[in-house]
C-alpha cells in the first residue's frame, strides 16, 4: 500500500514538473531522448468577493415548557414478602435544591439508609447510615458429612 502511495506521488511530481518523455526511449539507439515541456500556465485573474448585504440575525428559540423554578415531590416503597425485597425512596426539589433519601436491605441483612442533598452552592452531599438486621436469620440444619468414596486400585495389566 505504501509502494502504491509513493508511486502515485512520484507520478504527480513528474507531471507537475512538466517533464514527460514524448516517445519511448530506445536503449539500443545512440540518439539522445527527447523531452517535451508543458506550456506555462496562463495568469489567473484575482478573485473579488462581494461584501455581505445584511447580517443574519438568529432569533433564540425559547422553550414554552421551560420552568425556571422546577418543583416536584415523589416517593416509592417496595415491601415484597416473597422475594424479601424491601426498599424505599423519596425525593423533593425546589428550584435547584434537591433533597431526598433511599434505603434498602443489603445481602448481610443490614439496612443501608442514604440521605442526600444537592444545590448549586454545596454540590451533592450524601450521608450513609447502617442499621443492624432486624430480621431473624433462618438457621441452617446441620447435615452429616458424607462418607468418602473408596477408590479401587486399577486392575493389573494382562497379556493375551
Amino acid at each position: 500500500m505504501v509502494f502504491k502511495l509513493v508511486s502515485a506521488l512520484a507520478l504527480v511530481a513528474v507531471v507537475s514538473a512538466g517533464v514527460i518523455p514524448s516517445a519511448p526511449i530506445a536503449y539500443h539507439a545512440p540518439v539522445a531522448p527527447v523531452y517535451a515541456h508543458a506550456a506555462p500556465l496562463a495568469p489567473v485573474a484575482p478573485v473579488a468577493y462581494a461584501a455581505p448585504i445584511a447580517k443574519a440575525v438568529v432569533a433564540k428559540a425559547v422553550d414554552a415548557d421551560y420552568d425556571p423554578n422546577p418543583q416536584y415531590n415523589y416517593s416509592y416503597d417496595v415491601q415484597d414478602a416473597i422475594t424479601g425485597d424491601n426498599k424505599q425512596q423519596q425525593e423533593s426539589r425546589n428550584g435547584d435544591a434537591v433533597q431526598g433519601s433511599y434505603s434498602f436491605i443489603e445481602a448481610d441483612g443490614t439496612r443501608r439508609i442514604v440521605e442526600y442533598t444537592a444545590d448549586p452552592v454545596n454540590g451533592f452531599n450524601a450521608v450513609v447510615h447502617k442499621e443492624p438486621a432486624n430480621v431473624a436469620v433462618k438457621a441452617v440444619a446441620h447435615v452429616a458429612p458424607v462418607a468418602p468414596v473408596a477408590h479401587v486400585a486399577p486392575a493389573a495389566l494382562y497379556h493375551h
